[in-house]
């Protein structure tokens, strides 16, 4: 044999060893991109999830506070509510065992009524102003919760009310 196809028969046997050890390498590069994948879904999942928990936990905040502001509209309201005539009064409403929601509700009423027209028949018509403020939150003791407030866990939803109550006819 002459010194080239001593050569050319080394060669050969050299790039099927070349070729195995690029496959190597692609192969380790495949599995870190699944890997990264995979993180990327499971991450995209959580998020998901926590997104979703959070909505509901909204709505359950945003019910508990609607029922909050009825409930005291029925406390000024009606001859059977305790806030008849309310000055500043404030009750919390433990909602927790059905929405896991604390309700924060306060009455504010005007301190004196106001003449507002006039009835049918001549006579002034006094009339006074209520604001039922009503605050729904996830809280532990409280609601609003201040040492809750920047947990991601944390919801918390406010609504007011403001309405009037003819008080007499003179």
């Amino acid at each position: 044999m002459n010194k080239l196809s001593v050569r050319n028969i080394r060669m050969r046997h050299a790039r099927p060893h070349a070729a195995r050890g690029l496959g190597a390498v692609a192969a380790i590069v495949i599995l870190v991109m699944l890997a990264g994948l995979a993180a990327a879904i499971t991450r995209l999942t959580w998020v998901q999830s926590m997104t979703s928990a959070s909505d509901l936990s909204g709505a359950r905040a945003q019910q508990a506070v609607g029922a909050g502001v009825e409930w005291g509209l029925f406390q000024v309201l009606t001859t059977g509510g305790s806030w008849v005539g309310c000055t500043n009064s404030t009750q919390t409403l433990d909602m927790r065992a059905t929405t896991g929601m604390l309700v924060t509700v306060t009455c504010k009423a005007q301190a004196t009524p106001y003449v507002e027209g006039a009835a049918e028949d001549g006579s002034a018509r006094q009339v006074r102003v209520y604001q039922i403020e009503a605050v729904a939150c996830n809280g532990a003791n409280t609601c609003p919760d201040d040492g809750m407030s920047t947990s991601p866990a944390y919801v918390e939803r406010k609504r007011q009310a403001t309405v009037t109550d003819r008080l007499t006819t003179d």
